[in-house]
């Protein structure tokens, strides 16, 4: 079985090194990570996922030169499927995106041509790019997160690594609900740093025992994994632990270095309801 410890890709990423910054457009610094990686450890099939879904990331610190010199800027959201092999390394991703700062494209359709092209080769898979001016407000707006919060329950926590054994069934024997929480924290794979998240969970089966479920999400708080890889984890937990008849588990990553990064899970529903953003971000 593959792991981190000695996946050679890892070992060749820009992340937790000192770099310099590229003064130029250079599509050679972004740097694909294989899902397979995360997905052996949690005996993920690649073949028959038990998951759809997406990653959605958002850019707010886009900006190239026009033709004339003259800088332009942009938010831009990128969309990459569950089903693609790879996914991109954050910080050569950063990177990769400051290489556009002091490079001339003719148009903002040119900058989407080379986005879409480079993300696409590099995840393996077709991404989906858009770009919003500065002054289009509504392209993102904040969004109160959807049914319950469940942190204000008075729990006592006493373990900081997921165990899927912390999950426990409710009283009831079948609902229809949806539950959040903001107090997701998990831990950058290399270097440790800490990625802030608000974590939706909507299910249909027997009821989940909140007081476990909020439990277990804290218990990630010393846990180190990228954020899609976290949220598999989560979602194929609470599958294997609880066996909902549906599942869907969404995070919103607050943002590092101009870019956020948002996983989305589920058994059988599309990620559109979901196209929201919390104040965090």
């Amino acid at each position: 079985m593959t792991d981190y410890n000695n996946a050679p890709e890892l070992k060749a990423s820009v992340l937790g090194k000192t770099t310099e910054y590229a003064s130029q457009y250079d599509a050679t610094l972004l740097h694909p990570i294989a899902r397979k990686l995360n997905r052996d450890q949690i005996a993920v099939d690649e073949q028959a996922l038990p998951f759809k879904g997406e990653d959605t990331w958002t850019g707010y610190e886009l900006s190239w030169l026009n033709s004339k010199g003259k800088p332009q800027v942009a938010v831009a959201t990128f969309v990459f499927p569950c089903q693609s092999s790879h996914i991109i390394e954050s910080k050569s991703f950063k990177l990769y995106l400051n290489s556009f700062n002091q490079t001339r494209f003719a148009s903002k359709e040119e900058v989407h041509k080379y986005l879409t092209n480079d993300l696409s080769e590099a995840a393996n898979c077709n991404v989906t790019v858009t770009l919003y001016g500065p002054d289009e407000y509504n392209c993102l707006p904040f969004t109160q997160l959807p049914g319950e919060c469940i942190d204000e329950l008075d729990i006592e926590v006493d373990a900081y690594s997921p165990e899927e054994g912390i999950l426990a069934h409710g009283e009831q024997s079948e609902v229809s609900e949806t539950l959040y929480s903001h107090l997701l924290k998990s831990n950058c794979l290399i270097t440790s740093q800490p990625d802030w998240a608000s974590i939706v969970i909507r299910y249909q089966g027997q009821q989940i025992c909140k007081e476990s479920l909020l439990k277990y999400l804290i218990s990630f708080r010393d846990h180190n994994e990228f954020h899609e890889q976290c949220v598999e984890r989560i979602y194929c937990d609470i599958q294997r632990a609880l066996k909902p008849k549906q599942l869907e588990v969404y995070a919103r990553y607050t943002r590092r270095g101009g870019l956020d990064i948002n996983p989305y899970r589920s058994s059988e529903q599309d990620a559109t309801r979901f196209n929201i953003r919390v104040n965090r971000q």
